[in-house]
């Protein structure tokens, strides 16, 4: 059995939070209206629907 085959075979999971936090994160370094913002929720639609999203997944809800 090769090293490669196995370790192809086990796959990394996100957790829910921290996925939902750095797809806002990485949205807010490339829109050019979020960088400026110093809260989420004064940020474009994109990224107030991502900073829902990670409350959502902070608390424990489902979307």
């Amino acid at each position: 059995m090769s090293g490669g085959r196995v370790g192809a075979a086990v796959r990394q999971t996100e957790i829910p939070m921290l996925r939902a936090y750095r797809l806002w994160f990485e949205h807010t370094r490339k829109c050019s209206h979020c960088k400026g913002m110093r809260k989420a929720q004064d940020g474009c639609t994109d990224g107030r629907e991502l900073w829902g999203a990670y409350r959502l997944a902070r608390i424990g809800g489902t979307s």
